[in-house]
């Protein structure tokens, strides 16, 4: 017999760690090829980990609402035969673009991360009270201080608040007063002026008021979006494009399509190809902030907001999207957006985005200035498709007629993309977009 160890795989070069919020296994059970054997949530999706090999659950490394680091082990499988298993797994893409000394950095990392397992404590408060990622999110927007959050008597192991203990709290806040927490005295050397922190206002609440409570994915997705503000210097820059070709040749072909590729010919493949093809000709948009280091990718990865039944957005990405064609477009969308919208997608889908692309037109907006989804430097908004006249001009003359518009809205980080390249980037996508061939095969 050998043992597989089940690792937290990287879901993202800005995600470090995740909190467990259920194991679908338990010690004892067989599990198959792909079978998911436990729940996550990140600041970005909830998802499963499937296992990699067949065999049976021997070990859980660690328990519900623990926070566990990228690279460490979450459960030990028994497999029969022998496994060959490295201790450290570095991507192909990783290889490829990496240097030797990232790699072995990268290595080093993880061995010290698996060898510190039952020991790693990622967020300690000022009373040396562990607390998770998603319980301090939680405490933030509710607007809880650090002494209210020290006071909550805590039900998970070795006293830690887990989530539901901090929604009980908020639920029955108000109805008795608060234990202060006096602090531990610092010594005098390390001593250091305290800045008080600014406490949210009050929100007056009368009884016909209707009380929400915010989905955890809520939660974070706004924090997630003040820290895009207090990051990026955001500007934006407008365009409009005619779409009428467009407009004509789906209508031409999307039955045909459709019989043949058993996939709906959406707007959206035929915008992401033109966004794909502009960032090719403006590399300097497909890029990250590090510091005071820019990160030019190699690989152009798309991002796609897409809307969930509940109201929140998530953002599947379609890796190496200019060497796709329309077909292969197609079906990529199609297939991220359906497994968004039932909760199907895995890690690996909502990764190494390079570039973001939100329909606003969707829900009827013809324009927006989209928040930009870190560490990513830029966002296009695609607004409403619409019918209005508009002057066609030809050898002839110019002339009144109808034709189908919309406007193409690019929110992009000035620190590092002046207004210059910004409005390129975006004219590019409008002449690749008003350049349609009529004629077009797919």
């Amino acid at each position: 017999m050998a043992k597989f160890e089940l690792t937290l795989p990287k879901m993202g070069e800005s995600v470090a760690e995740a909190t467990i919020t259920s194991w679908l296994k338990d010690v004892g059970d067989t599990i198959e090829l792909d079978e998911a054997v436990l729940e996550i949530a990140t600041d970005k999706v909830d998802s499963e980990v499937p296992s990699e090999v067949e065999g049976v659950l021997v070990e859980k490394r660690f328990e519900v609402d623990d926070v566990v680091q990228v690279g460490q082990v979450l459960a030990v499988i028994e497999i029969e035969g022998e496994v060959e298993q490295a201790t450290t797994e570095v991507s192909e893409e990783t290889s490829n673009t990496a240097s030797e000394a990232v790699v072995n950095e990268l290595t080093e990392r993880v061995e010290t991360a698996k060898a510190e397992v039952t020991s790693a404590a990622p967020t300690i408060s000022s009373n040396e009270r562990f607390y998770s990622p998603l319980v301090k999110n939680i405490a933030r927007q509710e607007g809880i201080s650090q002494e209210e959050l020290d006071a909550i008597p805590g039900t998970g192991k070795e006293g830690r608040v887990t989530k539901n203990d901090i929604l009980g709290y908020i639920e029955n806040r108000g109805d008795a007063p608060v234990q202060k927490v006096v602090p531990k005295p610092e010594p005098a050397s390390q001593s250091a002026p305290i800045v008080p922190k600014a406490e949210a206002k009050p929100v007056v609440v009368s009884g016909e008021d209707e009380i929400i409570e915010m989905t955890r994915m809520g939660k974070l997705i706004s924090q997630h979006m003040t820290d895009s503000l207090q990051t990026s210097a955001h500007v934006q820059s407008f365009i409009e494009a005619d779409v009428t070709k467009i407009w004509n040749w789906r209508k031409k072909v999307k039955d045909t399509f459709e019989n043949r590729e058993g996939e709906k010919l959406t707007f959206t493949p035929i915008f992401m190809e033109a966004v794909a093809k502009a960032l090719r000709d403006y590399p300097m948009l497909n890029i990250s902030v590090d510091g005071d280091k820019i990160i030019k990718k190699k690989n152009i990865n798309l991002g796609m907001a897409t809307a969930l039944a509940d109201g929140n957005l998530i953002v599947p990405v379609i890796k190496n999207a200019d060497q796709l064609n329309l077909v292969g477009m197609t079906k990529q969308v199609n297939d991220l957006a359906n497994r968004a919208r039932t909760n199907q997608l895995k890690p690996d889908d909502i990764k190494d985005g390079t570039y973001t692309v939100t329909n606003v037109g969707s829900f009827g907006s013809i324009m927006g200035t989209p928040i930009i989804n870190q560490p990513q430097v830029g966002i296009l908004a695609l607004g409403a498709i619409r019918k209005v006249p508009a002057v066609i001009e030809t050898s002839e003359g110019d002339f009144i007629g109808i034709r189908y518009r919309m406007f193409l809205s690019h929110s992009y980080d000035h620190r590092v993309v002046n207004g210059a390249l910004g409005g390129m980037f975006v004219k590019a996508v409008k002449d690749y977009l008003e350049a349609w061939d009529s004629d077009r095969e797919v």
